[in-house]
């Protein structure tokens, strides 16, 4: 009987997936779309997933190595500029998914290699108690009296492409004085969101920079903390919000089944699951049922206008040296 329940373990371990997902959503926010969809279609999933300290940049550069022989089908990024520089790359792959036709354009490739759906804010995270709080987010680290936080250092994820987009409206130079103006200051530098989140919560700091998604686990883990949305003015670019981004990897071993992988994280049954989860992730389409407590844009903060291919252009050009500011 061991040896026969040994044999389905090992058969079990050994079947081949029939599609790859690399995936640098939090694996515990994105777990059960990816169960939901097994269930749905009986199809069976391979998904690796980013570390928090090289959150997408990790599975980026491994999409990179990979070119001359991928080993993934699909790429689910948490955000959108390095899905852009896959693209120019030459690894994804055009595909016009039907579940992306009622997208907002602004949130699609013109050339169908990529599209977006449940997006993240970039908020402030503050203790209920925190008495001074930047107005705006181009305020932090700029004053003593908006030091006394933390961000996370701006070489992944959200925070690396919250910096391309300033980049893009602004200039590098506006960002890497920004930056210096904060390294010398008083405010903290994370590992990532998810570190800044925590370290409002264990009451090292009264309010970081992070994203919904984050601030949203730990209201839901009773902290006594709240979200304010900055940046909201006539002379102020609104929030920044980013939206989760899918493409076809070119030359997959499976793109048959990658595509219905794609057809079903666009739908609208995933979005509203997003907002529903712990995550809240904010549905890019109109009209998707979500919390009564969760923004949306354009109608409780006013959301920024974002060339998303002029971003790709600035990440590339701002991560070198970001990289020799925050590791040197």
């Amino acid at each position: 009987m061991r040896s026969f329940a040994l044999l389905l373990a090992l058969t079990a371990c050994s079947q081949k997936p029939d599609v790859v997902v690399y995936c640098s959503l939090d694996q515990v926010h994105a777990e059960p779309i990816l169960a939901l969809f097994e269930l749905q279609t009986g199809l069976k999933v391979e998904a690796h997933f980013d570390v928090e300290r090289n959150k997408t940049v990790g599975l980026v550069n491994r999409l990179l190595a990979e070119a001359s022989q991928p080993y993934a089908d699909v790429y689910w990024n948490n955000e959108v500029a390095h899905t852009i520089r896959l693209k120019r790359a030459g690894l994804t792959a055009p595909y016009q998914s039907p579940s992306a036709a009622d997208i907002p354009p602004s949130f699609k490739d013109p050339q169908h290699h990529w599209a977006g759906f449940a997006a993240r804010a970039r908020v402030l995270l503050a203790h209920e108690k925190a008495t001074q709080l930047p107005h705006f987010i181009q305020d932090i680290g700029q004053s003593s009296a908006t030091s006394a936080g933390a961000m996370a250092a701006p070489l992944t994820g959200t925070t690396l492409t919250h910096m391309a987009v300033w980049a893009d409206i602004h200039t590098p130079n506006f960002v890497f004085a920004w930056l210096q103006t904060a390294l010398d200051s008083p405010l903290s530098i994370a590992g990532g969101n998810a570190d800044a989140m925590r370290r409002v919560c264990e009451g090292d700091v009264p309010w970081c920079l992070t994203d919904t998604d984050d601030a949203a686990a730990a209201i839901a883990n009773g902290y006594p903390v709240e979200m304010h949305y900055l940046g909201q003015s006539q002379s102020q670019p609104g929030v920044l919000v980013i939206p989760n981004t899918i493409c076809l990897i070119a030359d997959g071993p499976h793109p048959e089944a990658a595509k219905s992988f794609i057809d079903f994280a666009l739908s609208r049954q995933v979005e509203e699951h997003l907002a529903a989860g712990r995550s809240r992730q904010i549905p890019l389409r109109p009209h998707v049922p979500t919390p009564p407590t969760m923004q949306i844009p354009g109608k409780q903060f006013l959301p920024m206008a974002v060339d998303w291919e002029e971003v790709a252009t600035q990440l590339e050009n701002i991560l070198p040296r970001l990289q020799q500011l925050f590791t040197s």
